[in-house]
């Protein structure tokens, strides 16, 4: 009862509250969705004015020109964004007409003719872009790519290095075969020509063919053009063939982590105990401050000078606080091939990287880390060309005073060469060293044994990496021809001194050196006349 009473009480005070918020909520909706003008708030209009009419027709064409310049103002945006979308699709189509994307050729196997289509027309494009029909404009003289030369039997080319001659039979299988096959080919292009049905003609053969030119620009692809012998004396025919190279394709994608990769380095030793000291040096700075990873094997021969030798080795392990390095002494005739297999076998811990050096070398510490790269247990063995050193006494003959060691070691046609005929430094596993059967011992002395050892490699399934690198050095030491030898390897010992002395134009101004100074003489006392 008492509960009923409170409700009658309450129910008309309820509703007289609803009622007040109904008119508040109206109100403010009124007010909220009267227009506006661009600078205050238009005013209603009275319910019984006479200018109610005319009012609402001012307020809807306010409204209707505001209305009207947004839309003007968002077409201009769209257009702004068309034009620019528009110049961005046009870049877009250049980039791909210089750079054809190569993933829509490799990647597209839900359609494989789509896919060959696609792949057919990139290259034919390269054909285009390469210069085959016509020239194109290059900044200097030093950017014509130059063709070489090739008949049957010879290539003549200009980049020969030291182990390549200007006149030779291609020695590389690969090349060989590629010239084989462009000679073949264009034969056959001539005993079956385009459009001439069951006509006769004269039948073709490698004998006919006269001589051709390649060249490879490496981005594009090879051009082969070739001489045959025609109809009558003054009559060639000729074939132009392009061998296109076709989109780069990712082969592999990997993490590789070397903080842990091992290397000992095994140097084997007779005296010289003086290159022994620079050696170390060097080998303290790169292989122990620098890297870190390294471990020292020194087989030495016989006892001359050895505890010389012992004491350099024992006060850098004292000084550099380094107790990763081995001393193995044997009492017989120096051998080189013999003491890296000793070395190489001496070692009773896990798989190491070996790298077989000589104490004439200089390595930095990036040299140590493309030797741990460039090498894979059972894949992969190492075999850097090392840069050569010419003699620095002639090389800073003109200076005041000789340059450090380092300020030497600069790669340039002066002051070195690429040593392309020499295979001693090479990084490995010692399980592919052991496994290919190490060195051959019957080889004595210096010179042979890296030979044939390199052959063993590269007639097993291992993959052979020979590069030039930039942090590997064959330091200059005097080169002794003995008078023992015959006349025919005492001339080819002085050839390979004088090789190793200085570049062609060096050693021109020493053979000239009376003439220039005779000029230079003449010059002096004519301007002293004058």
């Amino acid at each position: 009862m008492i509960l009923r009473r409170r409700f009658v009480l309450f129910l008309p005070r309820f509703v007289g509250l609803l009622m007040v918020a109904c008119c508040l909520v109206t109100i403010v909706y009124m007010l909220a969705c009267t227009p506006k003008g661009d600078n205050q708030q238009l005013s209603l209009p009275r319910v019984h004015s006479p200018t109610m009419k005319e009012g609402y027709e001012a307020i809807l064409q306010e409204r209707e020109q505001y209305h009207l310049n947004y839309i003007i103002s968002l077409k201009k945006q769209i257009a702004q964004l068309k034009a620019e979308l528009q110049g961005r699709s046009e870049q877009f189509k250049n980039m791909q007409d210089q750079h054809p994307d190569p993933l829509g050729i490799r990647l597209d196997h839900s359609n494989p003719e789509k896919a060959q289509a696609n792949l057919l027309a990139f290259l034919r494009s390269q054909i285009d872009k390469a210069e085959v029909h016509s020239g194109i404009k290059l900044s200097t003289e030093y950017a014509v790519v130059p063709f070489e030369t090739f008949t049957l039997q010879k290539v003549y080319q200009l980049e020969t290095g030291l182990t390549r001659h200007p006149e030779e039979k291609p020695v590389r299988k690969d090349k060989r075969n590629e010239l084989i096959e462009v000679i073949e080919l264009a034969v056959g292009s001539l005993n079956n020509p385009e459009g001439n049905g069951n006509a006769k003609h004269r039948v073709y053969t490698a004998s006919d063919f006269i001589e051709g030119i390649y060249r490879t620009e490496k981005d594009k692809g090879t051009l082969y053009e070739l001489t045959f012998k025609g109809d009558a004396k003054h009559q060639f025919k000729k074939i132009v063939l392009f061998r296109p190279f076709g989109p780069v394709m990712k082969v592999k994608n990997e993490n590789v982590n070397v903080a842990d990769t091992l290397i000992n380095v095994i140097v084997p030793l007779a005296k010289r105990a003086s290159k022994f000291r620079q050696f170390m040096q060097n080998f303290r700075e790169m292989g122990i401050q620098q890297d870190g990873r390294i471990h020292l094997t020194v087989v030495y021969f016989g006892k001359e000078q050895m505890n010389e030798v012992k004491s350099i080795l024992e006060n850098t392990s004292k000084s550099a606080n380094f107790k990763n390095f081995t001393f193995i002494q044997l009492n017989e005739e120096f051998s080189r091939g013999k003491g890296l297999d000793v070395g190489a076998r001496f070692w009773k811990g896990n798989n190491v990287v070996l790298f077989f050096c000589d104490v004439d070398i200089y390595f930095t510490a990036e040299f140590l880390n493309s030797c741990r790269l460039n090498t894979q247990p059972g894949k992969k063995v190492f075999y850097p060309v090392l840069f050569s050193q010419y003699n620095p006494s002639i090389i800073y003959g003109h200076h005041d005073s000789i340059p450090s060691l380092k300020q030497q070691l600069v790669i340039k046609k002066e002051t070195g060469f690429w040593r392309d005929f020499g295979f001693g430094m090479t990084c490995q596993y010692r399980s592919d060293f052991i496994n290919i059967g190490g060195f051959d011992l019957d080889i004595k002395g210096w010179g042979g044994e890296d030979v044939h050892l390199y052959r063993k490699y590269i007639h097993s399934n291992l993959m052979v990496i020979r590069t030039p690198v930039r942090g590997l050095f064959h330091l200059w030491h005097e080169k002794q021809c003995l008078d023992e030898l015959t006349p025919e390897q005492y001339k080819m010992c002085m050839q390979s001194k004088a090789m190793n002395e200085a570049s062609h134009g060096q050693l021109g101004m020493l053979v000239f050196k009376q003439e220039i100074e005779t000029h230079l003489h003449r010059q002096k006392w004519s301007k002293k006349k004058t």
